[in-house]
């Protein structure tokens, strides 16, 4: 996918727009799986990066299975064509209506609180479950998105394993899985290797275990020649000490991931237009027609994106601070490098696919972009532009039938 072709998506489905590359989303796929090489692996792609439908295809038409944390990402999946033995739930703070709604589906759950753990095998012992255990390990880019340290509300402390185990034993449920996230963005495979020990310590306490999920959190590029998680590495290192654990317990089980950001993120370009040049006292603003309604990650966790001025790419690279329009602090970048920027220039902002249209929202009540699958050297659209419509679709008005000075008397 060129910068041409990209710019020929801006002329036929307008901007700001989502772009999504199906090559990169298969070899990154491939990548992965033939990193481990073991007897069953299970890759569970995060509907919670981007959870478009033609994405979850063509994942699924890989073979790739689906990590869900909410019974609407579990009914898209459904309604994507994965079977649901290879949808694995693993919810946060959720009613245990809604994990008994998810088990009519027939997806995997993945429990991670005592409380519910109780509920559920008091009510379902013969639903077999997976448990999401907390190794106390801090791992992460940086704390928003690090999970599986001792203040983090997610899993079940590993020191509270004899409490764990009274409840299986009390209930007489089966427990299939064993599960652990420590966070995303994961730079020291030691780290992940060494929280690996752990839960590979906690699955010795359950006898019909099928499969060990070690969850996800590797880190993809977000610049030229930015570190990333050694992927070849870790699988060698991890699949060698998978394969003396399942010799340890008796027989062999299934190793499973669950990436989100490794699987998509590159994939994905997000196009802007820009409105405006504005020289102040002190900087360049260049701004673009659009804000963190679209693309919050910079706001919210000081995420970087790469910066390209598509439209302009040779011209002499200048210095500008990359705003939108909303009323509050909205910079995706300041003081950027990038090739001399026009009014009306295309930029294309790299590692769109994870986490940007899935956290975009109707703030200032702007539109959601369409979204574009780039396949077969052609772009498809896969989700249309919002209309006004579209925002008042869902309210209802209440016919006022008393006068404003009626009201004001009123009080």
């Amino acid at each position: 996918m060129t910068q041409k072709d990209l710019l020929s998506i801006t002329e036929e489905f307008d901007s700001p727009v989502y772009v999504y590359d199906a090559d990169k989303i298969i070899s990154q796929y491939q990548r992965l799986t033939n990193a481990f090489k073991v007897n069953e692996l299970r890759i569970h792609y995060a509907v919670k990066a981007l959870s478009n439908i033609s994405v979850l295809k063509l994942l699924n038409l890989l073979g790739c299975g689906l990590d869900t944390v909410s019974v609407q990402e579990v009914r898209l999946g459904l309604k994507a064509g994965v079977d649901p033995s290879k949808i694995i739930y693993t919810p946060n703070g959720v009613s245990l209506e809604e994990i008994e709604e998810v088990v009519k589906l027939g997806a995997q759950i993945n429990i991670d609180n005592l409380s519910v753990l109780e509920q559920f095998g008091s009510r379902h012992p013969e639903i077999p479950v997976c448990i999401r255990i907390n190794p106390h390990v801090m791992a992460g880019g940086n704390s928003k998105i690090s999970v599986g340290h001792i203040d983090s509300k997610f899993g079940i402390s590993i020191h509270q394993m004899p409490h764990l185990l009274r409840i299986v034993e009390n209930t007489g449920m089966h427990i299939n899985g064993i599960h652990m996230h420590t966070g995303s963005d994961i730079l020291d495979i030691g780290v992940f290797l060494y929280a690996s020990e752990i839960l590979f310590e906690a699955a010795r306490n359950f006898k019909e275990l099928e499969f060990i999920d070690f969850g996800s959190g590797f880190k993809v590029p977000y610049r030229e020649g930015d570190i990333e998680t050694d992927i070849e590495d870790l699988g060698a290192q991890l699949t060698e000490k998978f394969e003396k654990f399942c010799k340890e317990y008796g027989r062999e089980l299934a190793l499973a991931f669950e990436p989100g950001k490794y699987l998509v993120s590159e994939s994905g370009k997000f196009l802007a237009k820009v409105n405006v040049i504005k020289q102040t006292t002190s900087t360049v603003f260049a701004g673009i027609d659009t804000g963190f309604n679209h693309l919050i990650r910079p706001m919210f966790y000081g995420s970087h994106h790469e910066i390209t001025n598509i439209s302009n790419p040779e011209a002499k690279p200048r210095f500008y601070s990359v705003v939108g329009y909303i009323c509050e602090t909205d910079t995706f970048g300041n003081n950027r490098r990038i090739a001399e920027i026009r009014e009306g220039d295309i930029l294309s902002f790299s590692n769109a696919g994870a986490y940007c249209f899935s956290m975009a929202s109707n703030f200032n009540s702007r539109y959601r972009p369409a979204e574009v699958m780039w396949y077969n050297g052609k772009a498809h659209l896969i989700r249309e532009r919002e209309t006004f419509e579209d925002l008042t679709r869902h309210q209802i008005e209440i016919n006022f039938e008393t006068s404003p000075k009626e009201l004001v008397d009123k009080e």
